[in-house]
């Protein structure tokens, strides 16, 4: 009797949740939202700058520092030092991002949220005081545990929070955060590695602890999903069935049992995980194998052009990468609710692919190559909004932040291998370029992934 009830409620919230808000059609988007609304896209946006800040200050600063941190008979393999610095870092995201989304859905958005923060910070502090690559590989591995984990809480925070017909063009404005917070230590990277001294990418990661006093803001401004609230009561209750002997439906056994496992365990919710990782694959090992080398290529063409400073044509190719990433991101959202999520694949997918080989291949002209940075960012790492917008639409509240965590992340597990091959590609045949054109075909199987989901476009969140 009890677990009819209890099934009862749920269906009563399933279809109020999926009544049409009055007037929907007839205002503005942005006309739905409140102060709440607005408060939670705060605090999400900003967790994201720090991170997109923290993120990108080591592909901007890891020559200079690595300059100074090998020993002189290790200079000559500087691309794989690199390489493996970078790998220690994505090993790091994917963990700690796993990790935070499985404790997100079980003590909290918000909290999660704020601890993740708080690691990030306190570990890129701490990056500035390395003496040593092997200092700087681990400390860049527990900044990248807090940083896997802030995006996954932030963005469920928001897909739960924010209005049916807002999600995707809030979720993409977020989203955006990641290229503000990397355009701005761009910009920081841009002045002091043209003015500091040989010690000024410390000062870089020194900055990086700001983000830590942010916290208080999400302490005492922010609110708690109610869609998680009520899913955290719901999971008590169910757990406490199940143990005195009922029979759960498969909507409830999702509910009381270990997120991971019914993640896993479900034919259907594997089935959409499994999917979405063969895209997760493509944006993720596009972007670390492919392009986070432009600022370096940009600077290798720069020198063999004899151009004055050509660590400035890296911060520019940076600055310009960065800004076009954010178009992508923002776009995207709306893209997403003009042609529909797969449409939206699409596009991102192929854009990447098409516009590779024009970065790499097709001029040698450091103007041309920072042009086209731009036009590849919007692509490239503007496509890791899809993420954002489309993974919280495909699975339930009570796995909610776990798969989408699971989705963004676990594909970093494999991707630590497109840097160290990347490195040694780059070693071994003598440049960037065909290193990154080789890597990029693996948007050709992202592609192949899109048919095999469902579309969501103008659907409410499942419950």
């Amino acid at each position: 009797m009890q677990a009819r009830t209890l099934r009862e409620a749920m269906s009563s919230k399933e279809l109020l949740a999926r009544a049409p808000a009055a007037g929907t059609t007839e205002s503005p988007w942005y006309k739905e939202l409140n102060a709440n609304h607005w408060r939670v896209l705060m605090a999400s946006f900003m967790g994201w700058v720090f991170d997109g800040y923290e993120n990108y200050a080591l592909f901007l600063v890891a020559a200079p520092a690595l300059r100074q941190l090998l020993k002189p008979e290790q200079l000559s393999h500087l691309s794989s030092y690199s390489g493996m610095v970078v790998a220690s870092m994505l090993l790091g995201v994917g963990s700690g991002g796993v990790l935070a989304g499985i404790l997100a859905d079980y003590i909290g958005r918000k909290r999660t949220m704020m601890l993740t923060i708080l690691v990030y910070s306190i570990c890129t502090g701490l990056t500035g005081l390395v003496q040593s690559w092997p200092q700087l590989a681990l400390f860049r591995f527990l900044a990248g545990v807090g940083m896997g984990g802030e995006w996954a809480t932030g963005t469920t925070l928001m897909a739960e929070s924010w209005p049916t017909r807002a999600r995707a063009k809030g979720l993409g404005i977020m989203q955006s955060a990641f290229g503000w917070g990397a355009l701005t230590a761009s910009c920081v990277w841009y002045f002091l590695g043209s003015r500091g001294g040989p010690g000024s990418w410390r000062i870089l990661f020194f900055l990086g602890v700001l983000p830590a006093f942010f916290v208080l803001y999400l302490r005492r401004k922010v609110s708690e999903s109610e869609k998680w609230l009520a899913k955290r009561d719901e999971r008590k209750e169910l757990q406490k069935l199940e143990g005195s002997g009922v029979t759960l439906s498969r909507e409830e056994r999702i509910v009381a049992r270990f997120t991971l496992g019914s993640l896993f365990r479900d034919p259907q919710l594997r089935r959409l995980v499994l999917t979405c990782l063969v895209m997760s694959l493509g944006t993720t090992v596009g972007f670390w194998g492919v392009s986070t080398w432009i600022p370096a290529y940009v600077e290798s063409v720069a020198r063999a052009a004899h151009a004055v400073n050509p660590a400035r044509w890296a911060g520019l190719a940076g600055i310009i990468f960065t800004i076009g990433s954010i178009v992508g991101y923002i776009s995207s959202g709306f893209l997403a609710d003009l042609i529909g999520r797969r449409g939206m694949l699409c596009v991102l997918f192929g854009g990447a692919l098409l516009t590779t080989p024009i970065v790499y291949l097709w001029t040698h002209d450091p103007v041309a190559i920072v042009a086209a940075a731009g036009i590849n960012g919007a692509f490239t790492l503007g496509q890791f909004a899809w993420m954002a917008i489309y993974s919280p639409e495909l699975f339930p509240t009570a796995v909610r932040a776990t798969a989408t965590s699971v989705v963004f992340n676990a594909a970093r597990f494999v991707s630590v291998f497109g840097p160290l091959t990347a490195g040694w590609l780059i070693t071994r045949l003598g440049g960037y370029s065909t290193s990154a054109v080789l890597l990029s075909s693996i948007y050709v199987f992202a592609l192949c992934a899109v048919p095999f989901l469902p579309e969501t476009k103008g659907k409410p969140l499942p419950q």
